[in-house]
């Protein structure tokens, strides 16, 4: 079977970063066999810069790809990091300087959500950014959660942005497919060639917490982020989709661990993963 390389989104791991650093994180990480990395809402100064320099030569941790803001909210809200309209350089220079050769922005700025329409003028910047930094050998991706499921002319806005853009390529992630109201397997495959990233991210009801309110209330809170393996997603054929569609890199994502500690999260992913075939993907 052809492989691709199973990481870590390391949004998971900003708590443990911002308290101890991150080679220790770092080198947990390896400590648990990844080697594979996606770093995200973790500043991107000098030193960080060389930890992930010393990870990939050390530990054998390569970053498979980097985050940035496409712009400011507004004149008075800044994005708390690198922007593209704001930092163009950096953010190059940055992934150069760990070998990285895919760029992502994690959402769509929240002022374009408000309609289909400004999705679709935001997604069209996004196609400049990706043609300007293919020329510096960056391949730029957009990730989804379900605001770009909504409806919008027969189809979902995220086709739209599919189908009108050339550059662009998507990170799907199983559970916003999932809860955006798509099949997962066929919707990945609809992306051939555009999805060299995937998040592993499954989904499953949790319980009531308190029997004692009742109300319709309870119907939404009940979704859950879970470990890969622990929910209710085939996440074999998720990972045979993405492989088959032009995925590389299978990337672990877990927003909430709901009080377990993130490192056994991610121990429970991975014994999972390797028990449906992935071993030799790590």
């Amino acid at each position: 079977m052809e492989k691709g390389k199973i990481g870590v989104q390391m949004m998971m791991l900003k708590e443990e970063i911002r308290r101890g650093g991150m080679r220790p994180a770092m080198e947990k990480l390896a400590g648990l066999g990844y080697h594979a990395v996606e770093v995200s809402q973790i500043p991107m100064t000098p030193e960080n810069i060389r930890e992930l320099q010393y990870a990939d030569q050390n530990l054998g941790i390569q970053t498979v790809s980097m985050s940035c803001g496409l712009e400011d909210l507004s004149p008075d809200y800044k994005y708390p990091g690198d922007t593209l309209a704001n930092d163009f350089n950096k953010i190059v220079e940055d992934c150069q300087a760990v070998n990285c050769g895919i760029l992502r922005i994690g959402m769509l700025p929240l002022r374009s959500a408000v309609s289909p329409e400004k999705m679709m003028e935001m997604i069209q910047r996004c196609e400049e950014y990706a043609a300007a930094l293919k020329t510096h050998g960056i391949d730029f991706y957009y990730h989804a959660h379900t605001m770009e499921f909504y409806r919008w002319k027969g189809k979902p806005v995220l086709t739209h942005m599919k189908e009108q853009t050339k550059v662009l390529g998507f990170e799907l992630d199983s559970h916003w497919m999932w809860r955006g109201g798509v099949d997962p397997i066929s919707y990945i495959r609809s992306f051939q060639g555009r999805v060299r990233l995937l998040h592993l991210k499954d989904y499953r009801i949790g319980l009531i917490s308190d029997p004692t309110h009742m109300s319709l209330d309870i119907f939404g809170p009940l979704e859950e982020y879970a470990e890969v393996g622990e929910g209710c997603l085939d996440m074999p054929a998720i990972i045979q989709a993405g492989l088959e569609s032009g995925s590389e890199y299978f990337l672990i994502e877990q927003d909430n661990q709901y009080g377990r500690n993130v490192y056994d999260s991610l121990r429970i992913s991975r014994d999972n993963l390797i028990k449906m075939g992935y071993a030799d993907w790590f």
